[in-house]
């Protein structure tokens, strides 16, 4: 600051000129020059070649060189700090589920040499639900009400950088990687989701610590989608209705309408037509025009409370169908669009999706058949459906069997062949009976010796037609017959 003082001029009009000499204004060249007009003229405690008392205790200057510093000594050195996810693809962020290793690293450029107390990383994971309704109380009082909730999912930490016994670490100007990694739970984890009034979501945030600093953070988020298989009996089964409704209008009857709809299957993918098989039976004197929609159901839950979201994804018109005339779809196609799978495991948010098939009524309300959808990840399987890991092995198994045994068993060498008369003639002669005298030592024989006796007896006959048939009337019947 400089040392010099200037005297401002004498004041213009006589009132001034009675003001007392105390409380003459003496500012600074540097502080005439910046500030002047900003703050409110006081008594200077120092006289001219003396320095400015404003330069001493002015909290603009205070600020501006408590800025000055930090952004001198800390932030200019503080280039850098990002988090970025190991993907398998370059352009392509990364999806993870249950069970699979998050991975990445924490990027630290430096323009100089820093201090640093620790580099500390959090992965949280939360499904939050939040809104507010407006509630009266009376003729003239209202209120309003807050209903949240949430759900953890997910919680782990992990240091990347903290020197022993709390010292400090130095690290050089340049680029510095720390990597981390962690394994998401084991159990079902919840798709990542954005609603109105809820939001399922994952993410990593860093902290870096430095002294004489505030905390520098950073966040992102990834993505967590569980996989759906509609490969499953459940979303194969499929799904029908009907459903039928008597058309009124100011206490007068236009007669019945029905509707009777079926799908393939309950699970569908993104992107997959579905043909729907309707029949629209229009008993009434006015003509009705049937449509079909997919329809997406955002369910959010809060202390007992329910709030629900409603929107159609996709549309489906047909033709009109005129007075006591039928209708009928073969596979009429609706195209699901890209949104997400359902999500039916979270205690808070649900996303289900429904197919309606409908017929507008004029003057009436709208009859509605509605067939639930699973929305789910992973596609039908070109061949049907995916058999279970018992079933697979049982299927390997019964391979194998047909592999090993030959469906028609190889007759038998003849007899004659193998075993000469002279040793069958001994064998008949071995084995004839004894005397009573002599059947003690016939039971202290060993038992190969009554083993060897039926090696060389004829074996059964083989025959594909039995040769003594029970009569048709006397065969045992099965269960089933």
């Amino acid at each position: 600051m400089s040392a010099e003082a200037t005297p401002l001029p004498p004041p213009a009009n006589r009132a001034a000129a009675k003001v007392p000499n105390r409380l003459s204004r003496t500012f600074c060249r540097t502080h005439i020059h910046s500030h002047s007009a900003e703050l409110k003229p006081s008594e200077p405690t120092r006289g001219p070649g003396r320095v400015c008392f404003f330069c001493c205790f002015c909290f603009f200057c205070s600020v501006r060189s408590s800025a000055s510093f930090c952004t001198n000594m800390i932030f200019d050195k503080l280039k850098k700090l990002d988090i970025v996810f190991d993907s398998p693809e370059v352009d392509c962020p990364p999806v993870f589920s249950s069970g699979d290793v998050v991975s990445g690293r924490v990027v630290l450029d430096l323009s100089g040499e820093s201090r640093v107390d620790s580099l500390k990383l959090h992965a949280e994971g939360f499904a939050k639900v939040h809104w507010t309704e407006s509630r009266s109380a009376g003729s003239s009082t209202a209120y309003t009400q807050n209903y949240s909730d949430e759900v953890e999912y997910l919680n782990r930490r992990e240091v990347l950088l903290q020197a022993d016994n709390g010292e400090i670490t130095v690290l050089p100007a340049g680029r510095h990687e720390f990597p981390f990694s962690f394994q998401l739970p084991e159990e079902t984890l919840v798709t990542s989701f954005e609603g109105k009034h809820g939001s399922i979501r994952y993410w990593v945030k860093v902290k870096l610590h430095r002294p004489w600093t505030t905390v520098k953070k950073i966040k992102k988020e990834f993505t967590v989608i569980e996989p759906i298989d509609i490969n499953t009996p459940a979303l194969l089964a499929p799904q029908a209705g009907t459903k039928d409704k008597m058309a009124r209008a100011w206490y007068r009857n236009f007669g019945q309408v029905s509707v009777t709809a079926k799908i393939d299957r309950k699970g569908y993918t993104p992107g997959e037509v579905i043909p729907v098989f309707a029949e629209f039976d229009n008993s009434t004197s006015r003509s009705i025009v049937p449509k079909a929609y997919i329809t997406q159901t955002q369910t959010f839950i809060a202390r007992g409370t329910m709030k629900q979201k409603r929107s159609v994804v996709a549309t489906l018109c047909g033709d009109i169908v005129g007075a006591r005339c039928r209708e009928t779809w073969h596979g009429r196609a609706i195209k699901i669009p890209p949104v997400g799978p359902s999500i039916l495991q979270c205690r808070i948010i649900k996303v289900e999706y429904m197919l309606k098939v409908c017929v507008d009524v004029p003057g009436t309300s709208k009859l509605c058949l509605e067939l639930p959808l699973v929305i789910g990840t992973i596609p039908l399987h070109p061949f049907g459906s995916r058999t279970s890991s018992v079933s697979s092995q049982y299927s390997v198994n019964l391979e194998w069997l047909r592999m090993a045994i030959p469906e028609q068993p190889e007759p038998p060498p003849d007899y004659s062949s193998v075993v000469t008369e002279e040793e069958a003639e001994q064998r008949n002669n071995a084995v004839t009976p004894q005397p009573a005298e002599d059947l003690s030592g016939i039971l202290e024989r060993p038992l190969m010796a009554f083993v060897q006796e039926f090696r060389f007896r004829p074996p059964p006959v083989y025959s594909e037609i039995d040769p003594n048939p029970q009569p048709f009337n006397m065969r045992p019947r099965c269960m089933t017959c």
